[in-house]
Order: structure tokens, then C-alpha cells, then sequence
């Protein structure tokens, strides 16, 4: 009978495992060295947000949003390290406050907050049920503010209710007849944006306020032509208030 060869016995990979036990090693010493860092930079007095500093709470950026609303934003991190405050949480809670359309939050070292706001810029005044506001390009509407006076034209056609999305519409109807008009833009008081198809104007056209149906286009022509025969129109229809310029090159009386 063969004789089975004994089985030769299993080395050790010392190797191996004195590298495992070092990386081991250095995990826990990493995750401790981290742990200690992160304690250091909460508690030591000097990451703290004090009120005794004027300049802790830097904000950059604001000329018609409320400061005082901003501050509140910070009030409860005060007395706290900069580095516990959630800068993404604030962030949020910043583009709540009105006028603001973008900030952001950084942390300075050792101990100041700066804060950098972008403010909406309105187009046009609405006038609403709760009294006239104004609007900017994303349809977001806005208080104006007790220290500004602007001398924007008003959009009509924007109702109570409607979301900001059914406003962004006609703000975007409003823009388009700005921006085609051109200089003439200037001569406009009123846009009527309810019917995209149908825009309407309210211009003072030799000092007595006109209502123009424009149509879906070609706002700028339409209009020089209306101004270039008005004098002859006015001879002949003295009392019309109202003309339809949905034709290109023709005027109907409409009163």
C-alpha cells in the first residue's frame, strides 16, 4: 500500500497582517486626530461669532432687501463657533427673505460669516386687488421698497392667485414688446399681457393717453406707423381713444 505524503504545514502571511494592524492603526488615529479637530474648531473661543465684533456678520449685496431680516437669518449662531453654523440651511432660509434672488455663506477665519446677496431686479409695477407691486423676469412679485422710487410701466393682465409660473408668462409677453419696441419703449405706459396673442399698449401719444391692439408681433413697426398717421387721424376721428393695429400697415378706429 502507497504511504500518503504528509501535508506540509500552513505558513504564516506575517506580512499581512502587520500591514492590516498598521492600517488599522491609522484609522483609529485618524478617526481620533478628526474627532479631536472637530471639538477643537467648535468649542475654542476663538472660531467664535460675537457680537462684540462690528464686522462678524459681513453682508454684501444689499440695497433693497431688509437687513434686519438677514441678520435675523444668524441670530442664533452668535456666540457659537463658525464652524457649527449649516451653511446650506441658511442659504435656504436666505432666498425666503423678499428682494433676495441669490446668496451665498462662507466662513472666514477665524471667526466672521460673510454673506453675499444678488437682489431680484424688477421690469414693471402690477396692480393688484391688495394694492400695486412690482415684478421682475421670473414673476416673482416684490414690495417696493420705502426707499426707492422706480418709474417702471405697468403690466396689466396679472390676477390674483396666479402662480408664479402664469406670471413668469406675461412677464416674458411684457419683455418681449420692450425689447422689440426699442427706443419706443420709452413712449409706453401700460402693457396688457393677458392675451399674448392679442398684446395691448397705453401710450400718451400727443398729450391725450391711446389704447392700441398690437396683435402677436411686429410691436415697433406698428406702432411708428400708428405715430407717423396719428395727426391725420386725429382730424378725422378727434374723440377715438381706441385703434386697432393688428394689421400690418392699416389703422381701425375701434371708438
Amino acid at each position: 500500500m502507497a504511504r500518503q505524503p504528509k501535508e506540509q504545514p500552513r505558513r504564516t502571511n506575517w506580512r499581512l497582517i502587520f500591514m492590516l494592524l498598521a492600517l488599522g492603526a491609522i484609522g483609529v488615529s485618524t478617526a481620533v486626530a478628526g474627532y479631536k479637530a472637530s471639538l477643537y474648531v467648535a468649542s475654542d473661543p476663538q472660531f467664535t461669532l460675537s457680537h462684540d465684533r462690528r464686522d462678524a456678520l459681513t453682508i454684501i449685496g444689499l440695497t433693497y432687501a431688509s437687513r434686519s431680516k438677514v441678520q435675523r437669518v444668524f441670530a442664533s449662531d452668535f456666540d457659537h463657533s463658525i464652524f457649527s453654523v449649516p451653511l446650506a440651511e441658511r442659504r435656504r432660509r436666505l432666498l425666503a427673505v423678499d428682494w433676495v434672488e441669490d446668496a451665498t455663506v462662507s466662513r472666514v477665519w477665524p471667526d466672521r460669516l460673510v454673506i453675499r446677496i444678488r437682489e431680484r431686479q424688477p421690469v414693471a409695477f402690477v396692480s393688484l386687488r391688495s394694492g400695486p407691486l412690482l415684478i421682475d423676469a421670473q414673476g416673482v412679485l416684490l414690495e417696493q421698497p420705502a426707499q426707492a422710487r422706480f418709474t417702471f410701466p405697468v403690466l396689466s393682465g396679472v390676477r390674483e392667485g396666479e402662480t408664479e409660473i402664469e406670471r413668469r408668462s406675461h412677464v416674458r409677453s411684457f419683455l418681449q414688446v420692450q425689447d422689440e419696441m426699442g427706443y419706443l419703449a420709452k413712449e409706453i405706459s401700460e402693457v396688457d399681457a393677458s392675451d399674448p396673442e392679442n398684446i395691448r399698449i397705453i401710450s400718451q401719444v400727443d398729450r391725450r393717453a391711446v389704447t392700441l391692439l398690437l396683435g402677436d408681433g411686429n410691436y415697433a413697426q406698428r406702432f411708428q406707423n400708428f405715430l407717423n398717421h396719428y395727426p391725420e387721424i386725429r382730424k378725422g376721428s378727434p374723440q377715438a381713444r381706441v385703434f386697432d393695429l393688428r394689421l400690418d400697415g392699416r389703422i381701425t378706429v375701434k371708438e
